[in-house]
């Protein structure tokens, strides 16, 4: 495990992605997600929101599945059991390693080509660390990167997670 902080002269790639997800997803050529986690201390919790490009989420969903998955197409009470199931798998945090806390999806919302899809984390005490092991998608896109934006304990941090470096330590 490392810990991972971007230096001035990385802002212009972490720039650059916040920029082509705002592109259509058929434009994409690449494979992306952002993660914004908030830690809230009063509600001793971790407050994320998760961006995904529609078509790449649904593939990952529609694995193992009899028939492709789709956010329009496919009822509600499906998909929301599939994105809870997927997001078990692909993400874990802790306050230490070895801890996985559990994971309560809240809900999703669609944005142009991507979705928003929004979790809770419920802490056991009172930290000024996260281990977190973040995989979503890796293993349906080689290419994949997952870009952590971390709001705790009054500093903001970046993480960029891909394929060999899938955990990591962010402290405050």
């Amino acid at each position: 495990m490392t810990r991972f902080s971007l230096v001035p002269s990385r802002w212009w790639l972490l720039a650059a992605l916040l920029v082509l997800l705002r592109l259509p997803a058929v434009a994409h050529a690449y494979h992306a997600s952002i993660m914004e986690v908030r830690y809230n201390a009063q509600k001793q919790q971790l407050e994320v929101a998760l961006k995904v490009f529609t078509d790449d989420f649904e593939k990952a969903l529609s694995v193992g599945q009899p028939r492709a998955i789709s956010f329009d197409q496919t009822p509600r009470p499906q998909v929301t059991q599939l994105t809870a199931e997927l997001l078990r798998k692909s993400l874990a945090f802790g306050t230490r390693p070895g801890e996985t806390l559990p994971l309560q999806l809240i809900g999703f919302e669609k944005d142009h080509e991507a979705h928003w899809l929004y979790l809770a984390v419920k802490l056991p005490r009172p930290t000024s660390s996260l281990v977190l092991r973040h995989k979503l998608l890796v293993d349906t896109f080689a290419d994949q990167m997952n870009i952590v934006n971390l709001d705790a304990g009054g500093k903001k941090q970046s993480a960029l997670f891909r394929e060999g470096n899938e955990e990591q330590k962010l402290a405050w």
